[in-house]
């Protein structure tokens, strides 16, 4: 089986539960059912790693230590990007490494996605104008004040138009499923809920 390959970019200050929260869901995520299924990757559509700027730990909010997987100049070809939110975005607004890289992988990538603040992110890599876009509560106003054509939706809890931005935090979880749906099926995603018993 083919696997599509998700890169989740992290860096110091990302949220946590933003990039976990994807991390879990699709790196759970079976083709076959049950529980002994989880013991191997056999049966998994997704491989999911991260990557960040350098190969050195991050600090993730609250004061949590990550080791990403790859660097930018490791990292291999990234089928779904997922770009997290979170304290640090705003140091990296302008940051034009950063900005670069992002542009990079999603023109080459079939799928680009963020979650809360990770949306700031890909408005500043022109990714999302023209689009229909959410982010964190607390940024709404910010992603609106852009000079950019972003129709922003304060409303949902995730919206795909082309690129799948989440609302907050805990909303990538939601966003996560819809993924696994798009590209395994609603059993599939379904399924994946209820090995982490999370309320669909």
């Amino acid at each position: 089986m083919e696997k599509t390959t998700v890169g989740i970019f992290i860096f110091d200050r990302v949220e946590v539960l933003d990039f976990a929260g994807p991390y879990e869901v699709l790196s759970r995520a079976r083709m076959v059912p049950g529980m002994e299924s989880r013991w191997t990757d056999e049966s998994a559509p997704f491989t999911v790693f991260t990557v960040a700027r350098s190969a050195a730990p991050i600090n993730a909010v609250g004061g949590l230590k990550v080791v990403p997987d790859y660097s930018f100049e490791q990292a291999p070809e990234i089928d779904l990007l997922v770009v997290p939110g979170g304290m640090g975005t705003r140091a990296l607004l302008d940051d034009s490494e950063v900005l670069d890289w992002i542009r990079r992988v999603s023109a080459q990538a079939r799928q680009t996605t963020s979650v809360c603040t990770g949306a700031l992110l890909l408005a500043n890599a022109d990714l999302l104008d023209g689009h229909r876009a959410t982010t964190h509560w607390g940024a709404l106003d910010h992603l609106d004040s852009l000079d950019r054509d972003i129709e922003v939706d304060r409303k949902s809890r995730f919206v795909d138009d082309g690129i799948v931005t989440s609302a907050g935090v805990a909303a990538g979880i939601d966003m996560a499923f819809h993924l696994v749906e798009q590209h395994c099926g609603r059993d599939v995603a379904n399924e994946t809920a209820h090995y982490i018993d999370y309320p669909r």
